[in-house]
């Protein structure tokens, strides 16, 4: 089966003046993404008038598809969370329900769920909560629950709060500037965490993404206390596919393709 698909969007609903939620339904069978995998999606407008007139075409402009993970699936379709910081999000914000446009995915790998005698522990930086929500969502499903760490700068770049409320074993917040939960870093937090729950330290599985600061400061926690921990690592991306090579990483074993081998790695295998 072809990762190539045509999708309808089926809404596309502003959070913020910062952040949307898109979701899209494919127009043909598709692929089952798995939690932590990725999508390349089209930037199309329609370049003014009417769809009914004859001369009306969409334009891809910018060329070039951007990634979005995997927020969550519904009944309406794939959903992505996704920041408006460019051109290409920016036309991707004015999509219009109804409109078609050309996916690419799911991409890349997943992260593996967790087993029964462990617990997951999943940290997210801002927008990285869009790529373990439906890790954590999974984890629900099945019976098991996820203590859920999500920080971010302030209390606008928090997304899907209540969403993840439903989903958590526990949730704890915080906030660079104390606007919403506690004031300080995720990473501090999940420290704190672990040094009053001594069983989520013993049989705990770290599973984070955000910013790279964090990541490498959860892979420092996770090596020192001993945790198995997978990241997610954000890197800019043209092809998707591992074929530019624009979004290697250093590894332990080698320069490494976020979009085909990762982009969930182990957290010991990255060079920070």
């Amino acid at each position: 089966m072809s990762r190539y698909f045509k999708a309808e969007i089926t809404e596309n609903i502003s959070l913020n003046k910062d952040y949307s939620l898109l979701t899209f339904h494919p127009l043909t069978s598709s692929i089952d993404p798995g939690p932590g995998q990725f999508y390349m999606i089209g930037c199309v407008s329609d370049g003014g008038g009417s769809p009914e007139s004859p001369a009306f075409k969409y334009v891809y402009d910018p060329l070039l598809k951007r990634p979005f993970s995997l927020f969550r699936r519904t009944d309406k379709g794939f959903q992505v969370l996704y920041r408006i910081r460019g051109k290409g999000t920016a036309i991707i914000r004015d999509m219009r329900k109804g409109a078609v446009v050309d996916v690419l995915g799911p991409l890349g790998n997943s992260y593996p769920m967790p087993p029964e005698n462990k617990t997951a522990l999943v940290v997210a930086g801002g927008l990285g909560i869009a790529s373990v929500f439906y890790l954590a969502e999974k984890i629900a499903g099945s019976g098991g629950s996820a203590h859920i760490h999500y920080g971010a700068r302030t209390e606008t770049d928090l997304l899907m709060v209540e969403d993840l409320r439903t989903i958590a074993g526990t949730l704890n917040i915080s906030t660079d500037d104390g606007s919403c939960g506690e004031q300080g870093c995720v990473t501090d937090m999940l420290g704190d965490f672990l040094a009053q729950n001594q069983t989520a330290a013993a049989a705990g599985v770290i599973y984070a993404c955000g910013p790279h600061r964090m990541l490498e400061a959860v892979s420092v926690i996770a090596k020192e206390r001993g945790i198995e921990a997978y990241i997610s690592a954000e890197e800019r991306m043209a092809c998707g596919i591992g074929a530019c090579l624009g979004c290697v990483i250093k590894t332990v074993n080698g320069y490494k393709r976020v979009c085909k081998e990762g982009p969930v790695f182990r957290a010991e295998e990255i060079v920070w």
